[in-house]
């Protein structure tokens, strides 16, 4: 059914740059991107219905997928088939919330916001590709909103700057800066080496990541993976493609952080 009710990184610093040829980049695809609906719509599915479980995933697609990219590729029914007490929220965050820099406001209003008035105790991000980077622009945001992340194969902006960032010799040595860098990419990767400190690392969500060993954004996605606690990386055969990430999503499932504590 359909659910329309459903700090680090300043709001339009962190999107401003994000236009066609960021997405491009993205999906390799000439950008076409429908408009962006307020509110965003989803797909809400309940383990239990009518009541509602203490967790919830959501999950955001890739630039050109949506809620009934997930349903078909057996998202939701690798969750019901595990018989886990966790509701799923496939949202509707396709690539004109992006372009239109909305993504963030977006999935805070139409889906953590009201996710938490209707009782949930746990809130899960979950972003593939796309989705994933916007699971970091939320977190790096709303932090404190949700109880943690799982991004699979996340675009991370050009590919020149984590470039840049393994020469220095990662995150942890990079010194946050790269003459001629974009903005925004600066930006989210300054946020991304909290994660190389244990003590700030603490005190954010805790980010779990997964991709393809040929997957197109592989270099960028270790160098993030290098910073995180043993049991936050996972890797599985495979590119850029929904085979890769159904592993990724059943080694997520089969983990169930999302039982765990904040932080």
């Amino acid at each position: 059914m359909s659910d329309r009710t459903a700090r680090h990184l300043p709001r339009r610093a962190a999107l401003a740059g994000l236009g066609g040829a960021l997405l491009s980049a993205c999906t390799g695809l000439p950008l076409i991107t429908p408009p962006a609906k307020v509110p965003m719509d989803s797909v809400l599915d309940l383990a239990a219905p009518p009541a509602r479980a203490p967790a919830l995933l959501v999950l955001l697609p890739g630039a050109y997928d949506g809620p009934g990219d997930f349903l078909r590729e057996g998202f939701v029914q690798a969750v019901r088939a595990r018989g886990l007490p966790v509701d799923v929220q496939l949202a509707d965050a396709h690539a004109g919330y992006y372009t239109s820099q909305q993504i963030v406001e977006r999935v805070h209003d139409d889906i953590v916001q009201p996710a938490r008035a209707r009782g949930y105790a746990r809130i899960w991000l979950c972003g593939i590709s796309l989705g994933g980077y916007g699971s970091l622009l939320y977190a790096a945001q709303h932090g404190a909103s949700i109880d943690g992340l799982f991004v699979m194969a996340a675009f991370l902006g050009r590919r020149d700057l984590p470039a840049h960032i393994a020469q220095a010799g990662g995150l942890a040595a990079w010194d946050g800066q790269m003459t001629g860098a974009d903005a925004h990419d600066l930006a989210l990767w300054r946020w991304l080496r909290g994660y190389a400190d244990r003590a700030a690392a603490r005190q954010r969500p805790p980010l779990l990541m997964g991709w393809g060993e040929d997957d197109r954004f592989v270099m960028s996605n270790r160098l993030v993976g290098a910073t995180l606690p043993p049991g936050h990386v996972f890797t599985t055969s495979g590119g850029h493609d929904w085979p890769a990430w159904q592993r990724l999503w059943a080694a997520f499932l089969d983990r169930q952080p999302w039982q765990g504590s904040h932080g």
